[in-house]
């Protein structure tokens, strides 16, 4: 099958829409990376985006669910597109969509327990309308019904593009929060171990933001942070942070890090005292310190670690994780021939094709739900989709 996959971080920068072409032989299942493309969101739109993860009345996010949907639509219209491909010849699309609120540990109501809820939007009824293409989206609330975290869901993809015989690895996504997964040597009869590690971009931009009242939100390749000089006080607070000691399954999201958080950071007598540039190289070294005290978890031995996401970029970040993970080596997805800003899109692309294939999506031992289970929710392109999917993939 043809697939392309949408995903928008929290760091609500834009989206982004790989098109890959997925084969499963007799022995496993092959993906090979088709186009890329990214849809930025205008500034306005994305400080939308993050006010209403915060503060959003229901018609903002009634509002912003269907704007979105005509983003992401864009999106996959595009990398279609950039794969001179006709949308007749793409088969099917897996939206994660934006998330906007995840409470992975639940809330106790109505004396029924804790109740686990996660909420992404952009409506994945007007992807399909628009581009005439199956869509699968609304993946993690299957998991969090069945009592996981509904995150994080890429770990089968690290699996299925980065195991190896006879290395241990560990694969490090660095979005607006990190997270982990460790492959263990060959096949891994224990399976891989993830989970998000803290905060990367989040904090980071965050800082940008409020220093230049808006007019910057990213310290750009990290160029600022290369210049400061790392706060031993306030490092040693930010790494007493809860989070960072809280055992897996675990995930998180801006209700942690966002904005209540980077404002108290700010008024700590530790941080308010110090250049912008020093801010910033205490939080890059707290990012990569967060990642490296991972390893508690992980059972077994670590032979590489391969770097991920829009953070791979910084290179504060980068010169920090090769300092805490010496003598073992620190590359990237591009070394291994994956484009580091595409693989999460890669990733639900996969997922859409395990649901409609009937294979489940999540890994209990990850997330904490009780079994395997199908996830996301299917809006068809019309009558006799399911046929057009079956026949499309007897002739390809």
């Amino acid at each position: 099958m043809k697939v392309v996959g949408l995903m928008s971080g929290t760091s609500a920068d834009g989206v982004d829409a790989a098109l890959v072409s997925i084969v499963r032989t007799a022995t496993r299942v092959e993906v090979e990376m088709g186009a890329f493309y990214s849809l930025p969101y205008p500034r306005s739109l994305q400080q939308r985006v993050l006010s209403a993860s915060v503060s959003g009345t229901v018609a903002d996010l009634c509002h912003l669910n269907a704007l979105l949907g005509e983003w992401f639509a864009n999106a996959a219209l595009g990398v279609i597109r950039a794969a001179q491909l006709t949308t007749e010849e793409v088969d099917l699309i897996g939206s994660h969509g934006q998330t906007v609120h995840h409470l992975p540990n639940g809330i106790k109501d109505m004396g029924v327990g804790a109740i686990r809820s996660t909420l992404q939007i952009a409506e994945p009824a007007v992807i399909a309308e628009r581009t005439g293409i199956t869509t699968v989206a609304n993946f993690r609330p299957r998991d969090m019904a069945a009592g996981g975290q509904g995150a994080p869901l890429t770990p089968g993809t690290h699996a299925l593009l980065f195991q190896h015989a006879r290395r241990g690895r560990l694969i490090v996504n660095l979005g607006g929060i990190s997270n982990v997964t460790y492959l263990p040597r060959g096949t891994g009869a224990d399976g891989p171990i993830a989970f998000d590690t803290g905060p990367a971009n989040m904090v980071l931009d965050g800082i940008m933001f409020r220093s230049t009242n808006g007019r910057v939100t990213m310290d750009r390749d990290g160029r600022l942070a290369t210049k400061g000089r790392v706060d031993s006080r306030l490092l040693a607070k930010l790494l007493a942070h809860p989070y960072l000691s809280q055992a897996p399954p675990k995930s998180t999201g801006r209700e942690m890090f966002g904005e209540g958080m980077q404002a108290e950071l700010l008024s700590w007598p530790q941080a308010s005292k110090l250049s912008v540039e020093d801010l910033l190289a205490t939080c890059t070294r707290w990012t990569a310190e967060a990642i490296g005290a991972a390893r508690r978890w992980i059972k077994g031995g670590i032979d590489d670690v391969i770097v991920g996401g829009g953070g791979v970029k910084n290179r504060a970040i980068m010169e920090h994780l090769k300092d805490v993970f010496a003598p073992v080596p620190v590359t990237t997805f591009e070394v291994q021939g994956w484009d580091s800003k595409a693989l999460e899109s890669v990733a639900f692309a996969i997922l859409a094709y395990q649901t409609v294939m009937e294979q489940c999506g999540n890994v209990p031992a990850v997330t904490g739900a009780a079994a395997p289970r199908l996830l996301g929710c299917i809006v068809p392109s019309g009558p006799g989709w399911y046929e057009r999917l079956r026949s499309s993939r007897r002739r390809k």
